[in-house]
């Protein structure tokens, strides 16, 4: 038995069933409460403060949470069906945020406006992949000085791929280390320079990439911190691969170098680029051989000219050649026929005799 003083001194008494009943029921209110740190945590939330973490899954937000806690470091948000991501988004009642992660995999965004990560400007790490991008704009990630790492993978559909190149030229990415645009079927290198940023890694496995060009090539060896991972893309192993297939021979820049496969001509299909012989590739024996061709169709060319030009100067004296020729066959023929005469009436050969 417990004995108990109430306020009014008045005693009260309760039984140990008593007390085990009250401390069944204050465990059943805390772990039917939500988890959170504080009263600022976005509703379908999970936050941790010790960490920084806000972890908000499967909503239908339609927009990113407006109440996100001053304190966030990383934000997870996944599931949502935010199809836009509108000016400054993730400023939180025009306040900046201290946030330096953001993952927003698995969206559905479609569009990305300008100015949309204002308010982030500590930000090092931004997940946009798996995603459905038709719309990026030029000043789409403005803002983002501290940026280090930008995931794009199996995001961008062709219209935002067109426009990708413009979006990465911002000066605020000058500080970028890491690029990844894995699985976009991007046909070339979405970069116009490569000494524009300071990256350290390139991923752009799983594309639809035939050829690097020469540009491209002079780019990997003047940057050369810069990893480039191309596996999964279907090389054409042609004359307009050599600049790049000499940098891959001479060059420890492409660690998955030994995955890359070509694809085109059927021949060479499935067969790995470095180890192709350097004559594989040789343009000037595919030039040679077209000039040689070329030539040979100019030199048979001359030739009929210059012989049509011959009969054009003497057709005076091939008409009359023509003609002693035709004149000859005449002749030729009446005494072929004369012949035929004779050898047929036996008088007119007796008469001859």
């Amino acid at each position: 038995m417990w004995l108990f003083h109430s306020a009014d001194g008045s005693k009260c008494v309760f039984s140990v069933w008593n007390q085990w009943c009250l401390c069944y029921a204050a465990v059943v209110c805390l772990l039917s409460s939500p988890v959170r740190t504080d009263g600022s945590c976005p509703s379908s939330c999970v936050c941790v403060r010790d960490s920084g973490t806000v972890t908000c899954g499967d909503g239908e937000y339609g927009e990113v949470p407006g109440d996100i806690p001053e304190w966030t470091s990383t934000l997870i948000l996944k599931g949502s069906n935010i199809s836009t991501l509108q000016r400054g988004a993730f400023m939180s009642n025009g306040t900046e945020l201290d946030m330096t992660t953001l993952s927003l995999s698995y969206n559905g965004i479609q569009v990305i406006e300008p100015y949309a990560f204002l308010g982030l400007p500590r930000l090092h790490l931004l997940d946009l992949s798996h995603n459905r991008l038709e719309f990026i704009s030029a000043r789409a990630f403005h803002g983002l000085l501290e940026l280090r790492s930008l995931y794009l993978n199996d995001s961008l559909l062709p219209p935002a791929a067109a426009q990708l190149p413009g979006a990465l030229s911002a000066e605020s990415l000058r500080s970028l280390h890491r690029l990844e645009l894995a699985g976009n079927n991007l046909k070339s290198i979405p970069l116009m320079k490569l000494d524009f940023f300071n990256l350290h890694a390139l991923v752009l496995i799983n594309n639809s990439i035939e050829s690097i060009g020469r540009e491209n090539v002079t780019s990997f060896y003047q940057q050369r911190r810069t990893r480039v991972y191309l596996s999964s893309n279907p090389f054409r192993c042609s004359c307009e691969l050599e600049a790049f297939y000499y940098w891959l021979k001479n060059s420890s820049q492409c660690p998955d170098a030994g995955q890359l496969l070509c694809y085109e001509p059927e021949a060479k299909r499935g067969f790995p680029v470095e180890r192709l012989r350097g004559e594989d590739l040789d343009c000037m024996t595919e030039n040679l051989e077209a000039v040689s061709y070329v030539f040979l169709g100019i030199v048979l060319a001359l030739i009929g000219v210059v012989f049509l030009m011959v009969l054009y100067l003497n057709r005076g004296g091939i008409k009359r050649w023509l003609n002693n020729i035709r004149e000859a066959c005449r002749d030729q023929m009446e005494v072929y026929h004369y012949r035929y005469e004779q050898d047929s009436d036996p008088r007119l050969a007796n008469v001859a005799v």
